[in-house]
């Protein structure tokens, strides 16, 4: 629940503040998902339509760079959180979330370098049939 602006004093101020800024980033993270689904959807099924499978790699990359990013927003959105968390609870609860948030980013990460090496190597080898 957000503070309103009624809370009292200082303390109560700096609450509001951080939870509606913690509010936007969440925001800011979920619109870059959003984004991201709307691009590398329309790209497959422009792909679809002009029946190039090759692509779908490329794709899968850039949604998931899409991805890296809004999981960075919501792990800030997760580190604001702490700063206002009223418990050992709570703070327990968003140490949680934070972790499966890293976690995620980590392995996400290493997929898109994985596809990065994979795409590189596929125009290497392509490369090297042409001029052959």
């Amino acid at each position: 629940m957000i503070a309103t602006p009624e809370s009292l004093g200082v303390e109560g101020s700096v609450v509001a503040a951080v939870q509606w800024l913690k509010l936007a980033v969440e925001a800011v993270g979920a619109c870059i998902i959003g984004l991201g689904v709307l691009i590398a959807g329309g790209q497959f099924v422009w792909a679809l339509l002009r029946r190039q499978s090759a692509n779908f790699n490329a794709i899968r990359l850039m949604l998931a760079r899409y991805l890296a990013v809004a999981l960075e927003f919501q792990l800030g959105a997760d580190v604001l959180s702490t700063a206002i968390a009223p418990g050992w609870e709570e703070i327990v609860k968003l140490g949680a979330i934070a972790v499966i948030r890293t976690a995620l980013n980590y392995f996400l990460s290493i997929e898109m370098k994985e596809e990065s090496a994979s795409e590189h190597e596929e125009k290497v080898a392509a490369q090297a049939s042409g001029e052959g």
